[in-house]
C-alpha cells in the first residue's frame, strides 16, 4: 500500500498554479496602473498601452481560474462547529499545540475563512473592473458608480494582496503543505498532525475498496 496520501490531483494542483500566475500578472499591471510610482512595472508588459489592455484581460482569465477551482473546494470549506472552537484557540494555533485543538478536516478554520474572502474579492474585482472597463463596459455607467467602483476595485484588490500574502506565510509556515501542491501527496503522519479529521476520512474510505 502506498503509504502517502494524494491530497491535490495533478488537475487541481495545475488549476492552482495557473490562478496563481495570474495572479502575480494581473497584480503587477494593476499596480502599474494604481499609481504614477509603480509605472516602471507597465515594462514588464510591453508599455502603459498594452498594460492598460492586458489587465482586463488577466483579471478575468484569474477569475475563471479561481471560480473553476472554488467549485472543486467549496464544500470542503464548509464551516462546522468545530472551526469555531479551532479559532477560539488561537493560542494553541499560533503555538503549534495542534494536540489541544479540535480534529480538522481537510481544511482549517483559517484556510476556510481564506477561502471566502478571496472568492468575495475575486467577486468585487469582477463587478467593479466590468464597470470601470474604458474599452467596453464604463460608457454604459453613470461617473459616481465609476468612480465607487475604481475605489472599490482598489480596496478588493489590496484585500486580495494581503491575503494571499498570509496564504504563502501559512503555506511555509506548515511544513509539507508547499510539497503537497507542488507534488500532490503527503504523508500520512503530516495528515495526522494536521488534518486528522480528513486522514479518518480517507482511511475509511481505502478500507471501503479493499
Amino acid at each position: 500500500m502506498n503509504k502517502d496520501i494524494e491530497r491535490y490531483t495533478p488537475s487541481e494542483r495545475s488549476n492552482h498554479w495557473a490562478v496563481a500566475i495570474l495572479f502575480v500578472l494581473a497584480g503587477l499591471s494593476g499596480l502599474a496602473l494604481f499609481h504614477p510610482s509603480l509605472f516602471w512595472l507597465s515594462a514588464f508588459f510591453g508599455g502603459g498601452p498594452w498594460t492598460r489592455i492586458l489587465h482586463p484581460f488577466l483579471g478575468v482569465a484569474m477569475f475563471l481560474f479561481f471560480i473553476w477551482l472554488a467549485m472543486r473546494f467549496a464544500h470542503h470549506n464548509r464551516w462546522e462547529k468545530n472551526d469555531s472552537q479551532w479559532l477560539k484557540q488561537w493560542k494553541d494555533v499560533v503555538n503549534n499545540r495542534e494536540d489541544k485543538l479540535p480534529e480538522v478536516g481537510r481544511y482549517n478554520a483559517g484556510q476556510k475563512l481564506l477561502f471566502w474572502v478571496l472568492l468575495l474579492c475575486m467577486l468585487v474585482l469582477l463587478l467593479t473592473g466590468a464597470v470601470i472597463w474604458r474599452e467596453y463596459f464604463s460608457h454604459l455607467f453613470g461617473i459616481e458608480l465609476i468612480r465607487i467602483s475604481a475605489l472599490l476595485h482598489a480596496f478588493a484588490a489590496w484585500v486580495l494582496i494581503c491575503s494571499i500574502i498570509v496564504h504563502i506565510y501559512a503555506g511555509i509556515w506548515v511544513k509539507g503543505s508547499v510539497s503537497a501542491m507542488l507534488h500532490g501527496w503527503v504523508s500520512r503522519s503530516w495528515a495526522r498532525k494536521h488534518h486528522g479529521a480528513w486522514y479518518k476520512e480517507v482511511s475509511k474510505e481505502e478500507g471501503g475498496k479493499r
